[in-house]
């Protein structure tokens, strides 16, 4: 029989809020494993010990904030609302029923003057790594690496143009060095050494946030970004560095000084890395073969010119310096120039006869020229990587981990947009992104384990 229910809302019930929390909920999880007393330690130094009002207690502010991030919530007014009405939330932050949770504007006026310019997210997000580490979550022996865009929270209308100059200093140094020791190999003089010219160029500015960059690539979006660089361990794909640049910064320009801070920081033995091909640059072949960590990168082969021999064609013997074409004559070494580029030059008398001309150059005088990086050995020898069972086995592991934090981050934790402006604003972003995926990781395989 159909009977009108009598509404309970005003109904009073002796009840604990534990008992309104599931057993397997995430934040139970997370709350038995993960240990937040080190905030208090961390976030000491940013408190006065002997003046002014109590302040919200910053591990009840962090996990607040953690929160949003496990949760996409975007916006920290929202936040606060979703605590005074979620149980788990307020179970997780150590409130009662009817305490009053703290106002959105404490995480604001935290993050944008007691928080600002120091590394206590940084700091936050290593201890997480470390925490994980202690559980033997992270082996820090392979390491794949990535980025991907972050649209920036920017108007992309209102934009203008400057000219700036890159910052190419050191990288030239380096090849400057290596350019001269290989002439002298070669019999040659090293050249002399001239102010190098760097040229400026134009690139689109923001006026809404000038820390952004204007990116335009083949098959991604274009407009003002940022990039997530981020490396994640093998063993169980948690993420050991998180790093942000300007949507047209490259993907190899950070690489090798993150990876360096990976290892003084977790005192990791790398033993190998697997990257996509956007990383396949010399410099960045040559210090992982000299740091002896197994590189697999992918491979972009760009096309020669219709209708000539693609250069793979044409055999390098190192021994006699130089490079045979596919009708077996010589192309011998003439020099190395400024760029960084050994010149291997044929016999215009023997080519001129050669009834491969026409697939090999164009030149009116007859002429081939083959150049290779003085680092190029380095490339080969990256290339050779991957061709091997290992290589093969951790390239296409490399899209089971990096490619799938990535898109976790970007689906669960709201990381496909910047909520704040600024590179050291989305940067803690991203930090934060990333310690909450090594939180869920963390609780999630520790409680299986249970």
């Amino acid at each position: 029989m159909l009977k009108e229910r009598a509404p309970q809302q005003m109904k009073f019930e002796w009840v604990c809020i534990d008992q309104l929390v599931p057993e397997d909920h995430l934040l139970r999880k997370i709350e038995k494993y993960i240990d937040f007393s080190f905030i208090y330690e961390k976030t000491k130094p940013y408190y006065c010990q002997d003046n002014g009002r109590p302040p919200v207690n910053p591990v009840i502010l962090f996990k607040m904030i953690f929160i949003g991030y496990l949760y996409g919530i975007r916006s920290e007014r929202q936040l606060e609302k979703e605590i005074q009405a979620n149980n788990a939330y307020r179970w997780f932050l150590g409130l009662g029923l009817t305490d009053p949770v703290p106002d959105h504007t404490t995480i604001s006026v935290n993050r944008h003057s007691r928080f600002k310019g120091t590394t206590i997210f940084q700091e936050i997000f290593d201890e997480i790594v470390e925490q994980a580490m202690r559980h033997r979550m992270v082996g820090g022996r392979v390491l794949f690496s990535d980025s991907t865009h972050l649209k920036a929270n920017a108007n992309k209308k209102k934009w203008e143009k400057q000219m700036v100059f890159p910052s190419t200093q050191a990288y030239l140094e380096q090849l400057g060095s290596a350019i001269n020791q290989d002439r002298e190999e070669h019999g040659k003089k090293p050249l002399d050494i001239r102010e190098e010219v760097v040229e400026e160029r134009e690139v689109k500015i923001n006026k809404t946030d000038p820390e952004s960059g204007y990116m335009y690539r083949t098959g991604k979006p274009e407009g003002f970004f940022y990039l997530d660089h981020r490396t994640v361990d093998f063993k169980y794909n948690i993420i050991t560095d998180v790093h942000i640049t300007a949507g047209n910064v490259h993907d190899a320009s950070p690489y090798i000084e993150r990876l360096e801070r990976q290892t003084e920081r977790f005192k990791f033995a790398v033993e190998a890395v697997a990257l996509d091909a956007g990383y396949l640059t010399a410099s960045i072949c040559k210090e992982l073969q000299a740091k002896k960590i197994f590189a697999v990168i992918g491979n972009r082969r760009f096309q020669s010119t219709k209708g000539l021999f693609p250069k793979w064609k044409f055999t390098f013997d190192k021994a006699n310096a130089k490079y045979v074409c596919p009708n077996g004559q010589d192309l011998v070494y003439r020099t190395t120039n400024r760029e960084g580029y050994q010149e291997y030059h044929c016999d215009p008398k023997i080519c001129k006869s050669c009834p491969m001309l026409e697939s090999c150059t164009r030149s009116k005088t007859h002429k081939k020229i083959i150049t290779r990086h003085v680092w190029e050995e380095s490339k080969e020898w990256v290339r050779q990587n991957r061709l091997t069972k290992s290589g093969k086995m951790l390239y296409k592991k490399r899209s089971q981990t990096i490619e799938r934090s990535f898109a976790d981050a970007k689906e669960l934790h709201g990381l496909r947009y910047c909520r704040f402006r600024g590179r050291e604003h989305v940067q803690e972003q991203a930090l934060l992104t990333a310690a909450c995926q090594n939180m869920k990781k963390i609780a999630n395989h520790l409680a299986r384990l249970a």
